[in-house]
Order: C-alpha cells, then sequence, then structure tokens
C-alpha cells in the first residue's frame, strides 16, 4: 500500500487503511449461485469468513453497534440516536455482500485478488479491481467506513441508524425479506432508506455533457419466463420442417422483432426537466416541454443507448438455452430463461401478455418464475430526498441531483412494505465502461471515488 500515498488526494493514513480494508473484504469470494443454477452450490465458509472479519476491520462500529445476525447470514446494525423516540423511524443504510460468480478468465486481474493500479482505463486515477468493488461491497465498505470515522470523531446520530447488509440479493434476496419482517414486527417505520442503484454519471442522458447524480426513486419489476418446447425427436438425419429447437429459436426471434410498448412514465418525465435545464439549448427547450414533446423524446431515447431504450420500456434478456441429450439427436425439450424487466405504469400480466402475443405459438409454453411488480415510487422532495442531495454536494458542490427509474432490482424493494421514502444511490462516480462491468469482467472502482462515497455518507448521517 505503501505505493498508494502519492496518489491518494490527500494521501491520508487513514483514508489508505480505508482501501485496504475495501481490498480485504473483495478477497473474500462470497458468491451466491441460485439453488437450481449452474456450477457448484453457495457454500457457507466465504461468508462466515467475512462477518468474522468485519469486527477486527471496524473496531469501534462493533463497539458501539449493535449487530444481529437474521436469516442464513444477513446482517443488521442498530446505531442508537440520541433522541429515543426516533427509535421507530430510523435512517436505514444498505448493501449487500454476496457477489455474482467470476472466473479469471479475461480479467486484467484477478477477480478475487483486489489488485489496485496507479492508473485505469478510464484516466489517471488509482483503480482497485475485483469484484464486488461497485456491486456491492464498495458500498457496504464505504458505509461501516463513514460511521467507524464519525464514531472516532464523538459523532452520535439525533435519531437510530440501521445498517442492513444482505448476503444473497444476487439470487433471491431472502436475507433483506428477513430484516423487513423483524422490523415490521418491532413496528419500525424508516424515515429514510437508501441502498444501491444510481450513481454520479455523465453522457449517458442525450445533450447533457456535464455531471450529475441520479437516484432511484423507484425501480423497475423483475419477472423470470421459462419458455419450453416439447415434441417429438429422432434422428438428426431426418429432422422435421420444425424442431423442438427451431421451435424455440423462432420464439425468441418473434420476442426480438416486437420489443414491449414504450412510453415516458411521470419518474422519467421528471428526470428529463431535471436533467434538461443544463442541456444545450435546443434540447432545454424541448426537455423543458417534455408533455408536449414526448412522442419525439420516446424516439431519440429508443435510438440513444441501451441504457435510454432501458429507461422507456419493459425489457426482455435471453440468458439461458438448454436443449439436447446427444449431437445426433433431436431435442425433445428446449428450454429458453428470459429475464424481464417490468417498467412503472405497467404490470407483469401486461408484460407476460406481450410476450405470449409476440409468440403466437400455442407449442410454446410460457411459464412465470418469482413474479416482481414494479416497486412504488417515493417522493422527490421532502426530507429525505433533501438530505440525500445535500450529501452529494457537501461533497460535489453544485452537482445536478436528479430522480430516475433504477432498470436493475435491489433489496430496497422489500423495504417499501415498511417505508414511503426507499432511495437507490451509490455515491460514487462511474463511467460507462465502469457500469457495463458490472455482472461482467474487470470490475473495478477507482480509489478517489470510493473515498468521496465514503464522504457522502458521512455528510448524510451528520443530517440524521
Amino acid at each position: 500500500m505503501g505505493r498508494m500515498t502519492a496518489t491518494l488526494s490527500p494521501g491520508t493514513l487513514r483514508d489508505e487503511r480505508a482501501i485496504a480494508r475495501l481490498q480485504e473484504l473483495v478477497r473474500i469470494p462470497t458468491v451466491s449461485r441460485p439453488p437450481d443454477g449452474p456450477g457448484p452450490r453457495r457454500g457457507p465458509e466465504p461468508f462466515e469468513r467475512f462477518i468474522d472479519a468485519l469486527p477486527t476491520l471496524y473496531p469501534l462500529v462493533h463497539e458501539h453497534l449493535t449487530r444481529e445476525r437474521i436469516g442464513d447470514a444477513a446482517l443488521l446494525y442498530r446505531w442508537p440516536g440520541t433522541d429515543p423516540t426516533g427509535a421507530s423511524t430510523p435512517t436505514v443504510l444498505m448493501a449487500h455482500y454476496d457477489v455474482v460468480p467470476a472466473t479469471e478468465e479475461g480479467w486484467e486481474h484477478p477477480p478475487f485478488a483486489a489488485v489496485i493500479t496507479d492508473s485505469g482505463p478510464d484516466g489517471d486515477e488509482a483503480v482497485l479491481w475485483g469484484r464486488g468493488t461497485i456491486d456491492d461491497k464498495g458500498c457496504a465498505a464505504a458505509i461501516l467506513e463513514s460511521i467507524e470515522r464519525l464514531l472516532a470523531a464523538g459523532f452520535r446520530p439525533r435519531h437510530d441508524v440501521l445498517v442492513s447488509l444482505g448476503d444473497d440479493e444476487e439470487v433471491n434476496g431472502r436475507g433483506a425479506r428477513a430484516i423487513v419482517k423483524v422490523l415490521r414486527e418491532r413496528g419500525v417505520r424508516p424515515s429514510l432508506v437508501l441502498d444501491e442503484g444510481g450513481a454520479i454519471v455523465s453522457g449517458a442522458f442525450p445533450g447533457v455533457d456535464e455531471p450529475y447524480a441520479v437516484v432511484g426513486v423507484t425501480e423497475k419489476g423483475i419477472t423470470t419466463l421459462r419458455l419450453t418446447v416439447e415434441q417429438q425427436g429422432g434422428h438428426a438425419a431426418s429432422p422435421p420442417p420444425l424442431a423442438a429447437t427451431e421451435r424455440l429459436a423462432r420464439a425468441i426471434l418473434r420476442l426480438n422483432a416486437r420489443p414491449a410498448r414504450a412510453r415516458l412514465d411521470a419518474t422519467t418525465r421528471l428526470m428529463i426537466r431535471t436533467l434538461g435545464e443544463r442541456a444545450k439549448p435546443a434540447l432545454r427547450f424541448v426537455f423543458r416541454r417534455v408533455d408536449l414533446f414526448a412522442p419525439l423524446l420516446l424516439r431519440v431515447f429508443l435510438r440513444t443507448s441501451p441504457e435510454t431504450r432501458a429507461l422507456v420500456r419493459t425489457t426482455r434478456a435471453v440468458t439461458e438455452l438448454r436443449a439436447g441429450h446427444a449431437a445426433n439427436a433431436l431435442a425433445e425439450r428446449a428450454e429458453a430463461t428470459i429475464n424481464m424487466r417490468i417498467a412503472p405504469g405497467t404490470s407483469v400480466a401486461e408484460a407476460v401478455s406481450e410476450v405470449e402475443t409476440a409468440i403466437d405459438d400455442e407449442r410454446v409454453t410460457v411459464e412465470v418464475l418469482e413474479p416482481s411488480e414494479p416497486s412504488p415510487v417515493s417522493p422527490a422532495s421532502g426530507e429525505g430526498w433533501e438530505a440525500i442531495v445535500q450529501a452529494v454536494r457537501d461533497v460535489h458542490p453544485g452537482l445536478m441531483v436528479s430522480p430516475y427509474v433504477m432498470m436493475q432490482a435491489s433489496d430496497s424493494r422489500w423495504f417499501t412494505a415498511i417505508s414511503d421514502h426507499v432511495y437507490r444511490f451509490a455515491p460514487f462516480r462511474m463511467t460507462a465502461d465502469e457500469r457495463a462491468c458490472l455482472h461482467a469482467k474487470n470490475e473495478r472502482i477507482r480509489v478517489p471515488a470510493f473515498l468521496e462515497g465514503v464522504r457522502v455518507y458521512e455528510a448524510l448521517l451528520r443530517q440524521r
């Protein structure tokens, strides 16, 4: 770590130790795999090692906060506030410490080595490489680091602060659901919940060149579909006109040719108006009048990028294909898994109906697995929202902050059952390339961006 001293700004020992703690957590391979998915099942050892490491890494947190283990390995911390009436309306900071699988193939640095380089592909800032640096051990470490620093400074919040660390967000979120169940039984109704989600970005919104922060006030629903074709097999030497695999392929192509209907929901319209205030003059005129120019803006968003397309419609992605048992035999069963993200203003039922209409084949069975509707919309105003905005601007003066629809699914969706103020924001600067590395190879975070995130959490907690 000594060579980092010249890279960090300022190069404090405290910051170096913060980065070293994140490195240690990234090196623990807390990989979640679904029970029926490929590869070895999730084992308890890395999760136990992660839990055991936390008291050593963050001693003040574990001296002053209580810690409960809920479900298999989810963690709930409580930091009592000075006002006892605030116990039922706490601030909840959330993260998860499980990660998606990663092999070393294609990575510039091994995914669980937590290597630091003096610079990276996104500029000349030091970079920490590894699975979980952004999704989502970066947030977990930044939250704990911020509390450790505030405790060292003698700070105590006015109302209770809870820290929820999920252990299985990447597969089913049962840990977070169990925490919500416990809090509901205790009569807790959080005044503010903040989980992973948006970030400080640039270049993602047409016509706006400067950086801005996007905070999720809602998130898309998530639903898995299983498409299945079952029909007579036989020898591959005499195939029928449409075998099971070809019928399934045709269904997928039909789906691709008929995407879900695009629309501008209320949150996206507010985002357009907010960010549009800093757009180039010609576009600013249009963005301010989003309701009038909605058909034009829909066409722009559909053509700009995958991110803007996903903002305005339910998305479908074919993630798994299964068929056949031999190279020279026709498959008797062919399956495809479709991952759908359901746009606000629509429903799982509507999305499934669109799929069935597009496929238009009675021999393709559509099975709905684990449906989850879009989350309720939290207000982009009021005390909770303004606290997030102020914390961001304390660290990044003058930065635009806008609501948006989070396109991924997070553990925070379970907290909407007990709070009307649930937000999704990871307080880090992220380039388009860094965002593209989520669930992919070469996941990484810039060291200064992580340290800025720690400061944002500190600024937020000082208001609570």
